[in-house]
């Protein structure tokens, strides 16, 4: 029997899809809900499912556009799938041994020698440049982590360490590239429409960004004392994303115009608090959102920002989980940004902008120190958030990232709080 398998709908006002990877090829044999193929739409990735065992054919070429509903391949279940059943190896006793045919020799790869051994696993040789070595700290990632997500060597990589090892061993420096070669392919229906909508924002809205700096001394003494014990508790590291988000989520209760966004000719504040988080992948940014972020607690906050940023990064993040935000968060200070002007996630009204922490000279009390400083930024449409609010706005996030104790309270201060004022 012949079936053919649907092209899924991603959610609603989606009508069409891109086939961005076939995972089989044509006469492949699949077994019932094994992954066959990834497809992207404007919004998000998604998986094409097998519905039967059965053979593969008329697969759909890769890179083109399908309407939700149409065909993108058949399975000709009359074919059978032997599935490999285990066995469990006899034991061998010590008067009768099994007689073990010889392995067959494997290939060796060009330039191989009988004297190679295998990987060891042992990546103490690799170099970690510190910008990598402090977002693999953040993202708990290892040098094996990273290596072993690594899905293809490419021309490019076989020629640097090539001539590295060429080159370096006996001190002489390899001349500047001359190639000229240039590589054209053809842009996703995500990136097409993530162009479409950066166009839109900058000819849509009256976007200003409003810039202060925050001394980050408190947040890193806290991470740093007590980040073994928040590991033993919660099983995960503390980061500088929750601080953010938490402050982000009361300053937002004070500031509801930051708040809001326009539908047509209305204005909606919204009651609680939504935080799109940026996240950059393969395919581009996407922003999952956290869903009332006021209500949770930075464990709660860091376990759900590694969950979408997992499913981003793995291409597995759905359209339910990046709608409905109220605001984002963005933070280039990862990849070294020192200073920028993050652009608008419509139809949300204003965007925060984080970045690098680095030494500076600042006065305290009178006297010059050397101090961990973030510069912030927010973008806001004018439209719809007064300067004074957006200022005010920025304003509260730097007092409650340099005093955290405050998000205990509900962002009150404590003397305040004290003298019931």
């Amino acid at each position: 029997m012949i079936i053919e398998i649907k092209i899924p709908s991603p959610g609603e006002s989606i009508n069409e899809v891109e086939i961005a990877t076939w995972f089989v090829k044509e006469g492949d044999l699949v077994e019932k809900n094994q992954e066959i193929a990834e497809l992207e739409s404007e919004k998000a990735t998604l998986a094409l499912i097998a519905e039967e065992s059965g053979k593969i054919q008329e697969l759909s070429p890769e890179g083109e556009a399908l309407e939700v509903g149409s065909t993108a391949c058949k399975i000709d279940t009359s074919v059978k799938v032997d599935k490999k059943e285990e066995t469990t190896p006899e034991p061998v006793s010590d008067k009768e041994e099994k007689e073990v045919p010889p392995e067959p020799e494997k290939q060796k790869a060009p330039g191989s020698s009988d004297n190679e051994k295998a990987p060891s696993g042992d990546y103490s040789a690799v170099k970690v440049s510190p910008l990598a070595a402090n977002m693999m700290e953040d993202l708990n990632l290892t040098v094996e982590d990273i290596i072993s997500g690594l899905r293809k060597i490419s021309k490019a990589e076989v020629e640097h360490v090539s001539k590295g090892v060429s080159k370096s061993t006996i001190g002489i420096r390899e001349p500047a590239s001359t190639s000229r070669e240039k590589e054209t392919k053809k842009m996703s229906v995500l990136r097409r429409k993530l162009s479409q909508r950066l166009v839109a924002v900058k000819n849509e809205t009256a976007m200003l960004t409003t810039f202060n700096e925050v001394d980050m001394s408190e947040v890193i003494r806290i991470r740093k004392t007590w980040q073994a014990r928040f590991v033993e508790t919660h099983g995960i590291k503390l980061g500088f994303m929750s601080f953010f988000t938490k402050a982000a989520s009361l300053a937002l209760k004070e500031k509801p115009g930051v708040n809001s966004m326009i539908d047509g000719e209305n204005l909606v504040s919204f009651n609680y608090s939504d935080i799109g988080i940026a996240v950059q992948t393969e395919k581009g940014l996407m922003v999952p959102v956290i869903r009332s972020a006021e209500s949770l607690s930075l464990a709660e906050i860091e376990k759900e920002i590694l969950k979408l940023a997992d499913k981003a990064r793995k291409n597995r993040i759905s359209i339910e989980d990046m709608s409905g935000g109220t605001f984002t968060i963005t933070n280039g200070g990862v990849f070294g940004s020192m200073l920028s002007t993050p652009i608008l996630n419509p139809p949300q009204s204003a965007i925060l902008g984080m970045h690098n922490i680095v030494e500076r000279p600042v006065a305290v009390n009178g006297k010059v120190e050397i101090r961990p400083i973030m510069y912030l930024a927010l973008s806001y449409d004018h439209r719809v958030i007064d300067g004074r609010d957006s200022v005010g706005f920025l304003v509260r996030i730097k007092e409650l990232i340099e005093s955290p104790v405050q998000m205990l309270v509900g962002g009150i201060s404590l003397e305040n709080l004290l003298l019931e004022i």
